[in-house]
């Protein structure tokens, strides 16, 4: 049975540690999905493309997983896999997203015409287990 992450134990003892994040229901909740392959689809020529993709989960089911709502926000190329050194490529998409965390972001409102202090977090990584392995160190 699929359900959306916002049924999940996870968001819920969320909600319950950070309550004032939770009361504002646009501070947005991501997800980051990281996966690589070869572009050029040999195993024969040895390169590496790695995409970074930051998912919106505040959304319905039918949108969180729409392509518009999917923010491809890094490219990593390579003769191989980053391995290791994929910390160093996160460096700066996990500095953003502690900046939206902590200090929060002044963003306008379009549907009520005003602004609004939104904050964002880093909920969960979606990948297989290589990248796994990668992305936990």
């Amino acid at each position: 049975m699929l359900v959306h992450p916002s049924d999940g134990e996870v968001w819920k003892h969320f909600n319950s540690v950070h309550p004032h994040f939770s009361a504002e229901t646009r501070n947005v909740r991501l997800g980051l999905c990281a996966d690589g392959f070869n572009p050029f689809g040999s195993f024969a020529a040895p390169y590496s493309c790695w995409l970074v993709i930051l998912t919106v989960y505040n959304l319905s089911s039918r949108m969180c997983m729409r392509p518009e709502f999917m923010f491809l926000s890094m490219v990593i190329p390579g003769p191989s896999n980053p391995g290791w050194n994929i910390d160093a490529c996160l460096r700066p998409l996990i500095d953003e997203v502690t900046q939206l965390w902590s200090s929060r972001a002044l963003t306008y409102d379009i549907s009520r015409k005003q602004n609004f202090v939104m904050k964002a977090t880093l909920m969960w990584t979606i990948n297989d287990f290589p990248a796994y392995g990668m992305l936990s160190g």
